[in-house]
């Protein structure tokens, strides 16, 4: 139990993800900008992402700890630092995974009007987020003979997971000089679904020195539930005796991706607004919008209570299988198969930006921004099961030369308070390049890193 304890956290410090993109939010030089808000001001006439390589976006990050903290070759017992670990974490820490890969991106200006700019696209998207059981990281790796009386609780579980493929149209229109809106509609098509939360009920080891043992062990109030859409079939497959069980998996991830999932629609809607020649603010709602889940679910839900006596621990090897055959039929496992739905994840961007060092002397109408220079303040917001993510960045946009931008921002994070991302974007006649990344001071050592990201890629853009 403590290798896989050991593991887990593990993992937690080396797979954690997070949302936000500051370094790309309001960058206007870049059609991606518009998939963070559909009302980013805009001045190229059409764009074309090179297809599955237009946005691949990976941003990794952790709040509580790091694999540093348990794998460091620093002279202490790893079961020390496993401990340590342990006992600093809460249940409010978590790790998120979010990975996105633009399969389709493109973009054109209305002929009948030029202040109304389209876009459109596919991309593929993978979104988790998982909070740290702390009570019974505790109970599984130092057991309950120190927490008599002290209730673990199973609110502690909870945790979701998507992977989908989104379809998407955006509408842009320059209002008048000062507002430009936008909105974008989606079409969610969900490969694969999992939740659990809002679990309740409590396991607590008592005293009992008038019973016939000296304590006793009492699961009360339990109520605990995982929603999976999209798992029975692969179960299925996995159990078959066959070669092609990858393969037909794979079919399904395909058929799925491709509007044979589960279906859901929302939306985004964004604004930017100048307050004068150099100032101006922005704001966005991104994935307002709920998944139906209809087919292939499977709810596995346990409800009910059980009390066993003994001594400190509470399964022997004398004793356990009488024990587990009693608790099956006190909180026995029910598998239903009711459908579901489930709210996106809502994000919410904002900033203020002044804009200086005009180069075009207000005489040209011209594609690009008419300033060099550009600094502001960005929020980030979103929501979650437990609570609200939340990140504030101040950044500095440079364009350096005629086909060579560049954006340096300072975020404050769950994650850390000294996170320095760049963003760099090339454009050589049409073609578009754009690199960046996120926590960058911390790349000497990424093993005590508790953020690191990178998103990446390719455009036509006149």
């Amino acid at each position: 139990m403590r290798i896989l304890i050991c593991l887990c956290i593990g993992l937690w410090g080396s797979f954690s993800y997070s949302q936000n993109k500051e370094t790309l939010y309001d960058f206007t030089d870049l059609p991606q900008s518009l998939m963070l808000n559909p009302g980013a001001e805009i001045n190229f006439d059409y764009h074309v992402g090179v297809p599955f390589l237009s946005q691949i976006h990976l941003n990794v990050g952790f709040k509580g700890a790091s694999v540093y903290d348990v794998f460091a070759d620093d002279g202490r017992n790893i079961n020390d630092k496993i401990e340590n670990t342990i006992n600093t974490l809460t249940s409010n820490d978590f790790f998120t995974l979010t990975q996105q890969l633009d399969l389709i991106n493109f973009g054109w200006r209305s002929k009948r009007d030029k202040n109304i700019y389209y876009s459109a696209g596919l991309y593929q998207e993978l979104d988790l987020i998982a909070y740290f059981p702390k009570d019974f990281a505790v109970l599984a790796y130092q057991g309950n003979q120190d927490f008599i009386n002290v209730p673990f609780r199973f609110s502690n579980i909870s945790a979701t997971g998507e992977l989908l493929t989104v379809y998407h149209f955006g509408y842009n229109k320059k209002l008048n000089k000062k507002l430009t809106f936008g909105a974008r509609a989606k079409l969610y098509s969900s490969i694969f679904n999992f939740r659990s939360t809002k679990n309740i009920g409590a396991f607590t080891t008592i005293e009992t020195p008038q019973g016939n043992n000296i304590y006793q062990h009492i699961i009360s109030g339990a109520d605990v539930s995982v929603q999976t859409a999209g798992y029975a079939s692969l179960r299925d497959i996995e159990s078959e005796d066959n070669a092609d069980g990858a393969k037909k998996v794979l079919n399904k991830f395909i058929g799925r991706a491709f509007l044979g999932g589960n279906l859901g629609v929302g939306v985004d809607v964004g604004f930017s607004y100048q307050l004068d020649d150099q100032w101006s603010i922005t704001g966005s709602i991104n994935d307002l919008g709920m998944i139906y889940y209809t087919k292939d679910v499977e709810t596995y839900r346990a409800r009910g209570n059980f009390a066993f006596e003994g001594l400190e621990t509470p399964i022997t090897d004398n004793n356990s299988q009488d024990i587990l055959d009693e608790l099956e039929e006190a909180i026995p496992i029910d598998t239903l198969n009711t459908s579901y739905a489930a709210l996106r994840p809502v994000k919410l961007n904002g900033s203020i930006k002044y804009s200086f060092n005009r180069y075009d002397n207000g005489t040209c109408n011209c594609v690009d921004p008419p300033y060099q220079d550009a600094f502001g303040f960005q929020i980030f917001t979103q929501f979650r099961p437990k609570r609200p993510q939340y990140a504030a960045s101040l950044f500095y946009y440079k364009r350096l030369l005629s086909f060579l931008r560049t954006k340096l921002t300072y975020t404050v994070d769950d994650y850390s308070y000294k996170n320095v991302g760049l963003l760099i974007s090339t454009h050589i006649n049409k073609i578009n390049f754009y690199i960046s990344a996120n926590n960058i001071l911390e790349y000497s050592n990424l093993a005590d890193a508790r953020g690191v990201s990178v998103q990446l890629g390719f455009n036509v853009i006149m």
